[in-house]
């Protein structure tokens, strides 16, 4: 069936994270969805983890961008020149996936004319054949459950842009709900909280590593701190700061709450055998946002529901069009030391 085609990928392009499958070798490259061009010649320096590290960094004529918003594409030119700079990563040439076939993620919900300007600008740059396959479909496959049975699966899938809540039933999508906030809405949060509290102005690799070190979901998890530095509003000086996980709980609080408004609006539109199937099932937790201390505890007091969290959260989507391509995945396989990157996608 796919003897037609040179190679297979597949490409779950995130928000804030693009991860990349190759038919063969499994994940080959796992780095953060951001570019760096030059405004003055339009050349493109970086993307990635090296465009990612100039971030509040950069003179003004370097303009640092994520082309992607609420995971569609936002802009088509960015995005194709910016997987342009993972396949000569990968290849070590330019060549756009030439003579091969893509299956690139998308969210669910997107419009069918979405759906066709994605593939058809990815065959536009040179591959023989491109499929969009919805992420929640992906990630359940990726995290090891069985689609092709009359059993109703709530997938949560916490991206960077946006949170997908779905219900799935014999390979396809019965019920979903997504919302326009994600991980880097409580980046977002996380500045405003401290711009706020204490005239701090702080960066978004700063309210980053906040999250990542401190945030929790729970208000019953031993108090941590955390010592940053930001830009004094009053004085226009560096300072530093020391934020308690209590804090930052109390952004980290509210998503929760919209997230848990998600789940119970999705559930509301399924049949009430799937339902039932659910609180059998439990609901799965993948994407970066599954890595957030005590988010599963809290769902679960929140909807009397189960809660799994997926192996490998980040990858789930990635590893699930591997099946898709007819690949053995394994769970628990070992991951690189150049692939973790979990911190630049919750």
């Amino acid at each position: 069936m796919f003897k037609q085609f040179d190679k297979l990928y597949g490409i779950d392009l995130g928000t804030s994270n693009t991860v990349i499958f190759e038919k063969g070798k499994g994940i080959v490259l796992n780095e953060p969805s951001v570019i760096a061009y030059n405004q003055k010649t339009g050349e493109l320096l970086a993307a990635g983890e090296e465009a990612r590290a100039m971030i509040g960094r950069a003179p003004d004529h370097v303009e640092i961008t994520y082309p992607l918003v609420n995971g569609v594409i936002a802009n088509f030119d960015k995005t194709s020149r910016m997987l342009q700079y993972f396949i000569k990563k990968i290849q070590g040439r330019p060549s756009f996936f030439r003579s091969s076939q893509i299956y690139i993620s998308v969210p669910c919900g997107i419009t069918n004319v979405q759906k066709r300007a994605i593939e058809e600008t990815v065959v536009h740059k040179g591959a023989k054949k491109a499929i969009a396959i919805e992420e929640p479909i992906a990630a359940a496959l990726g995290a090891g459950l069985r689609l092709d049975e009359p059993v109703g699966h709530l997938v949560l899938d916490i991206g960077g842009g946006t949170c997908q809540v779905a219900i799935l039933s014999l390979g396809g999508i019965v019920a979903s709900h997504t919302i326009q906030r994600a991980g880097m809405s409580i980046d977002r949060n996380i500045i405003e909280y401290v711009k706020r509290q204490y005239n701090l102005d702080i960066g978004e690799r700063t309210a980053e590593v906040i999250k990542q070190q401190i945030g929790t979901a729970s208000i019953s998890i031993p108090e941590r701190t955390l010592d940053i530095r930001g830009r004094d509003l009053m004085e226009g000086l560096p300072r530093s700061l020391r934020l308690t996980s209590s804090e930052i709980y109390t952004v980290v609080n509210e998503f929760l709450g919209t997230l848990v408004d998600a789940i119970r609006a999705t559930l509301e539109l399924c049949p009430p055998e799937l339902a039932g199937d659910v609180m059998e099932q439990g609901i799965l937790l993948c994407g970066g946002g599954a890595l957030i201390e005590g988010i599963d505890e809290r769902i679960r007091t929140e909807t009397g529901v189960a809660v799994h969290i997926a192996d490998h959260p980040l990858e789930c989507t990635a590893l699930g069009i591997g099946r898709m391509m007819g690949v053995q995945v394994s769970k628990s396989r070992p991951i690189k030391q150049e692939e973790k990157t979990e911190e630049t996608a919750m």
